[in-house]
């Protein structure tokens, strides 16, 4: 393999066919997300209360299938103990919210401490934290000062469109000095 610790990832809604698909491949995790299968980006994270019976087998055949779950999580610490009774390996929390607050400092400082107290909450009940949703260099540094033990970070979109302009390698770099990596 050319990137032996490189991890395959695949994210969506856990249709039948979506599952059979992503085990096909055996991923080392898959990231279920509440949205329409034809919704083009995710804009919420799931209600765990409401949905837990339906999440809890699916969840259940990942794992004996030997893949992590992510669960797609709203910034809310008093969803988190219905996502771990699910037995989800780690939460994935949806920062939207935050990365949509760049020109108001005062909502993004509420919604940092919001999704600071989930992930808090997340690991006190043993599981591992991931964030996506328009993460950029300019928001990272202050979620990984905030959540320094974030296992990863979604930023996709916002590689792309910086590698449109910086190019790859350059983007890269930033993204992993962003991330507090030195490079």
């Amino acid at each position: 393999e050319e990137f032996p610790s490189a991890e395959l990832n695949i994210e969506g809604y856990p249709t039948d066919d979506f599952l059979a698909r992503a085990e096909s491949v055996s991923p080392s995790q898959i990231t279920l997300v509440p949205d329409d299968p034809s919704q083009s980006t995710s804009d919420h994270g799931w209600d765990f209360y409401a949905l837990h019976n339906m999440l809890a087998p699916i969840v259940e055949r990942l794992s004996r299938s030997g893949i992590r779950t992510a669960l797609f999580a709203n910034a809310d610490p008093e969803g988190v103990a219905w996502a771990a009774d699910t037995g989800c390996d780690r939460l994935e929390l949806y920062t939207g919210p935050y990365a949509s607050s760049y020109d108001d400092p005062e909502t993004a400082c509420r919604e940092l401490e919001l999704l600071s107290e989930t992930a808090v909450t997340a690991f006190e009940k043993d599981m591992d934290v991931n964030a996506g949703h328009d993460l950029t260099v300019d928001n990272l540094p202050q979620l990984i000062k905030e959540i320094p033990q974030l296992a990863e970070v979604s930023i996709g979109h916002g590689l792309t469109a910086d590698a449109l302009i910086y190019g790859l390698d350059k983007s890269l770099k930033r993204y992993l000095h962003a991330c507090g990596h030195d490079v």
